[in-house]
């Protein structure tokens, strides 16, 4: 396995084959995304704790501490975890050799030294079993599988981005959930919905409740499904004939268990245009939950082009 690095599209990359990689990841992004938790104001349905795709990786963002501000950011290229302080302070943690519980308390030691207190819960959200990240001696960190997963996260950040581009109602940043391992992008029509049942393993039905308090329709990356990962899409709440529209897109399917809309990602990375076989998976599944639930789509859509007449030279 070798490094997919920029202008080289997108990296294959089998689930089973990173399997070690991708469970510290997950791990590891839960204990940064906790950080981050600890420290920001609660945003509607939870946007203040995700972490976004970068240059380099998945950051945090600036987080605020006092007076000042930090952020933290995994570097999959230099395969280090970043952090930066608005007083001038910094430090590296290296990614490689590390277990769950190294790891965790390499955090936590770096940023006391920078004087950014950080108290966040002992366990990881939305697995099972749960083992204390002090405890988990799990260890496993392929550089090029790392390099390789933020690449394929390059790919779907970008063309999500594309899609959210044509909604002028309340819509999520692309953003990248570490409690479900999954790059996520959500639309709201602005009704309330009703309460959602929860049953996230070790996890509060209480999270459940803020993430889904309002009607939507969610599409993202996870990659965990599939051979190589899915892109995905599902409404909540599930509207009626939602998992029979007609005229799906080739190599998309709709699973009764997960009740999602698939598309597997080795579908688009092997299609002739990948983006577009993307597209024409978020737009379809959107349509069909925005038309089921009856949506105001001429009030919440619009072109992202609208001025592109009135563009001058750049």
């Amino acid at each position: 396995m070798t490094d997919v690095r920029a202008g080289q599209g997108w990296p294959a990359l089998r689930v089973d084959d990173w399997e070690p990689t991708r469970r510290s990841l997950h791990m590891w992004t839960q204990i940064v995304g906790k950080v981050r938790l600890a420290h920001a104001p609660l945003l509607n349905h939870w946007w203040q704790v995700p972490l976004y795709v970068s240059p380099r990786g998945l950051t945090t963002s600036a987080i605020p501490v006092g007076t000042e501000s930090f952020d933290m950011e995994f570097d999959f290229v230099d395969h280090v975890l970043e952090v930066r302080v608005s007083d001038g302070g910094a430090a590296t943690i290296d990614l490689r050799d590390n277990s769950v519980a190294s790891f965790h308390r390499a955090v936590l030691d770096t940023l006391g030294s920078l004087g950014v207190e950080a108290r966040i819960s002992s366990g990881p959200n939305e697995v099972d079993p749960a083992i204390p990240f002090a405890e988990d001696t799990h260890v496993g960190y392929d550089p090029a599988a790392a390099n390789s997963f933020w690449r394929q996260l390059v790919q779907a950040d970008r063309v999500i981005n594309r899609f959210r581009s044509h909604f002028v109602g309340k819509v999520s940043p692309v953003h990248f959930f570490w409690g479900s391992f999954d790059l996520a992008c959500t639309r709201f029509s602005g009704g309330l919905a009703p309460r959602h049942p929860g049953g996230a393993p070790n996890c509060g039905d209480w999270v459940m409740e803020e993430g889904y308090s309002h009607e939507l329709s969610s599409c993202g990356f996870w990659p965990g499904g599939g051979d190589e990962g899915a892109f995905y899409s599902y409404a909540y709440p599930e509207p009626a004939g939602f998992a029979d529209a007609a005229g799906l897109p080739d190599g998309a399917f709709y699973d009764e268990a997960l009740r999602q809309y698939l598309l597997p990602y080795e579908t688009a990375r092997q299609a002739e245009d990948p983006d577009r076989a993307v597209l024409d998976f978020l737009e379809f599944t959107y349509r069909a939950a925005a038309d089921a639930m009856g949506w105001d789509r001429s009030a919440l859509e619009s072109d992202p082009n609208r001025w592109g007449h009135k563009a001058g030279p750049s």
